[in-house]
């Protein structure tokens, strides 16, 4: 399994300034939101502060989901036009190790009840993602070659790399893993959904994960520029693993994790509804550096 957070002489740390204001054409009130912006500890990471906050000020009340992340939820019930959530946040990430198990070991490893029930919620179905007959052909096409988990999951993260284009603005958020499939054509979350799909219908339990990238002012990862999302899949003897598919690369240090799920429904950094006839211009700007 993954080791534990022992190695803090190694990690680098970073700081994270997410900020998104929400700009209504009409008065609003009732304004109810859950936000995932504030990241529990993982294995490779460790939170050192966070500090979220909202304007109009109202009260946060903080609690843990069903996946173990951290969330916040709020209302704020006076009329506005305007609302801010703003979240600051310093972690220490540790250099990624996989054991050699984790390189090498095969499908059967997953055999065993106990790892399925470990990770069973992460193999089946969910809101964003479904096992199609046209995903499961084409993830076996993709790893027909390979015998090693992580050589399948490496795969088909290289293959939806090389066969898809970048594109913001032809998907948004409600865009299922089909229809991305078939455009060939999205966004970070469309690309990580689709990894999910073939890695699950091949038997590998994947989840989503939600957070940042660190580039050092160099914006040579896609996504960089705001909030990312990349698969995390369990290899044999290691635990949860990150690849990311619009990079094809490992997600290694340079990854700051907030939050994991089944798919973004679960993971979504701020979603919620309110009340008013209004239309609503979202503006995000996302900071990290390194500390």
């Amino acid at each position: 399994m993954n080791p534990p957070i022992d190695r803090e002489s190694a990690g680098t740390k970073f700081s994270v300034r997410h900020r998104t204001e929400f700009h209504y054409d009409n008065w609003i009130i009732g304004n109810a939101n859950t936000v995932h912006l504030e990241p529990r500890d993982f294995h490779f990471q460790k939170t050192l502060g966070s500090v979220v906050k909202v304007l109009p000020a109202t009260r946060l009340t903080r609690s843990t989901d069903a996946f173990g992340n951290i969330t916040h939820h709020y209302e704020i019930a006076t009329q506005h036009k305007r609302m801010v959530v703003e979240s600051q946040i310093r972690v220490l990430n540790l250099p990624l190790l996989i054991s050699n198990a984790g390189y090498s070991g095969g499908m059967e490893f997953f055999a065993t009840p106990e790892i399925r029930e470990t990770c069973g919620r992460f193999l089946g179905e969910s809101g964003w993602v479904s096992l199609s007959p046209e995903i499961r052909e084409q993830a076996v096409d993709v790893t027909r070659s390979e015998d090693a988990v992580f050589e399948k999951t490496a795969a088909i993260m290289r293959w939806i790399n090389a066969g898809f284009t970048y594109e913001p603005g032809i998907t948004d958020a409600e865009t299922h893993l089909e229809t991305a499939f078939k455009l060939r054509k999205g966004v970070c979350q469309d690309f990580t959904h689709i990894m999910l799909g073939m890695c699950r219908s091949l038997g590998i339990p994947a989840r989503y994960a939600s957070g940042y990238i660190y580039t050092g002012g160099k914006d040579a990862l896609i996504g960089a520029q705001a909030s990312h999302a990349w698969c995390e899949a369990y290899l044999p003897e290691t635990g949860w693993i990150g690849f990311d598919p619009t990079n094809a690369v490992l997600a290694d240090d340079r990854y700051i994790k907030v939050a994991i799920g089944r798919d973004y429904g679960d993971v979504a950094p701020i979603h919620g509804k309110y009340k008013g006839s209004a239309e609503c211009r979202m503006e995000v700007s996302v900071s990290v550096e390194r500390l």
